[in-house]
């Protein structure tokens, strides 16, 4: 338990120092935000802050802060201190200032952002890996809430020929084409804080319910970092990637420049992205610990590291009632990731080919053009028996390349105005070397040795590095020439 509470304290106290470090870097001033000067009443809109916050945390938080560490947590306690220090250091800081950068820049979505500062070339590779991202998560995020409601809501078999599987997934798109048509703030606006509620009771019931239940939870020793999964699996780089949600996740960045269009003022920029993923940061660490305590009780060994730990831990902590709120809350999380995906997608592609979204016919032949392959995904995943995981390892593994770009737009963006770089850049070769060395030696790339692997990724993340910095002084070098 030591372990557990230590990294709440990191988390916490470092997320409260390091934010305020951050902010500073970027330097929140009084000048009119987009929401204020564009205001076109469908995506730039002004909210209130704490309403902003709600959304950007309810965006951000899928199943992937709860799945991911109920697999991360078979890695041993060591998760318990790499999930706060990773989402401090980097998640948290990654998501300010995707979101600031984007307010400052009249409300620009990634792959704007990714064009202005890395170039035509990589916008084009950008745009296509992150368009395709926000399909998979549009399609995780129908499949993963459905799942939870038809087993622990309905009690049914989660089965492809079962036809009340087909009608949640049904009842959870409509939600999703409505939110991705309608203005932000007469969909999603509106039901989040029921969804925020929701989710806090959740989350709070399964924190105390840790020490009420008095599930067992290691600490950390010297052994872990041999390597203690049950399956083999290094810890570099499968944990990294296996709990990207909690940590950092590229998906993140374009939800920052979605709410963005949001923030009436510069100064909340902090509390509605940086404190948001801390909070997320939370969430995965309740639930790591929460799948440990379970899996001490007896988890069957085809169901560990499964979306049926989700049950069986608020079943068993919370009862059938309080079990109930909190298997809600989690049913929540995707539902409210995956209608601002296909939202994002929607924006990232119209903005792409100049296709004006204030018109409603336009904004709806957008949406079923992508919504069809959502649909096709969604029916693989279930017919496929490894669909979803297959489904899951790219999703992943993509969550984290995007991460990479953004890590890299950041950096270039302080270069130029001679700010510490290196916040980002750092992190950024981190992730650069995880998704190199997860690519070439996990099954679903090239399957290299692992150690083979991970020496091609060091060499990788070098030269992000020295591209990132390249590049940066060939601008600054072109805006001082201009300016002599």
């Amino acid at each position: 338990m030591a372990t557990f509470l230590i990294g709440l304290v990191i988390l916490f106290g470092g997320g409260l120092l390091y934010g305020k470090f951050v902010e500073k870097v970027f330097g929140p001033d009084d000048r009119p935000t987009p929401a204020v000067s564009i205001n076109d009443g469908v995506d730039y809109v002004p909210m209130k802050k704490g309403k902003n916050a709600l959304i950007e945390l309810l965006n951000i938080a899928g199943t992937g802060p709860i799945l991911g560490p109920i697999q991360g947590i078979l890695f041993g306690p060591i998760a318990f201190i790499l999930i706060p220090i990773g989402c401090v250091l980097g998640g948290a800081m990654h998501d300010y200032l995707s979101g600031m950068i984007s307010i400052r820049s009249n409300g620009k979505q990634m792959p704007a952002l990714i064009k202005d500062h890395l170039g035509g070339k990589v916008y084009k590779v950008y745009n296509i890996f992150v368009i395709f991202l926000m399909i998979l998560v549009g399609a995780v995020f129908i499949y993963t809430p459905g799942d939870l409601i038809v087993v622990n809501i309905l009690k049914q078999q989660s089965v492809v020929n079962n036809p009340v599987v087909w009608i949640v997934y049904g009842c959870i798109f409509v939600y999703y084409l409505a939110a991705t048509l309608f203005p932000i703030d007469k969909i999603i606006g509106r039901v989040y804080p029921i969804f925020g509620a929701i989710l806090l009771l959740s989350a709070v019931g399964i924190f105390f319910g840790l020490f009420i239940k008095g599930y067992k939870l290691d600490n950390l020793t010297a052994a872990n970092f041999a390597g203690v999964h049950p399956a083999g699996s290094p810890l570099l780089p499968v944990f990294f990637v296996t709990v990207a949600c909690g940590i950092v996740s590229g998906f993140h960045s374009t939800q920052a420049t979605l709410i963005g269009r949001s923030v009436s003022d510069e100064r909340e920029g902090r509390h509605t992205f940086y404190d948001m993923m801390i909070l997320e940061g939370f969430i995965a660490m309740i639930w790591a610990a929460a799948a440990m305590g379970i899996y001490y009780k007896g988890v069957p060994a085809e169901l560990i590291g499964k979306p049926a730990v989700i049950g069986m831990v608020a079943n068993d902590m919370l009862g059938t009632i309080g079990g109930f709120i909190a298997v809600l809350g989690v049913i929540v999380l995707p539902i409210t990731s995956g209608d601002t995906s296909l939202r994002a997608a929607r924006l990232m592609i119209a903005d792409a080919i100049g296709y004006d979204q204030s018109v409603a016919r336009n904004r709806v032949i957008l949406t079923t053009a992508i919504f069809i392959p959502v649909i096709a995904i969604l029916v693989f995943a279930k017919v496929n028996a490894q669909g979803f995981n297959i489904l899951w390892q790219y999703f992943a593994w993509a969550n984290q390349t995007i991460a990479v770009f953004a890590f890299a737009m950041i950096s270039l963006y302080l270069y130029k105005l001679k700010k510490p770089y290196l916040i980002s850049l750092l992190p950024g070769m981190f992730y650069m070397f995880i998704i190199s060395a997860y690519l070439l030696g996990a099954k679903i790339g090239f399957g290299l040795p692992q150690n083979i692997a991970n020496i091609i990724g060091v060499v990788l993340a070098l030269v992000y590095a020295g591209l990132v910095i390249n590049t940066g002084k060939k601008a600054l070098s072109n805006v001082e020439r201009l300016s002599a």
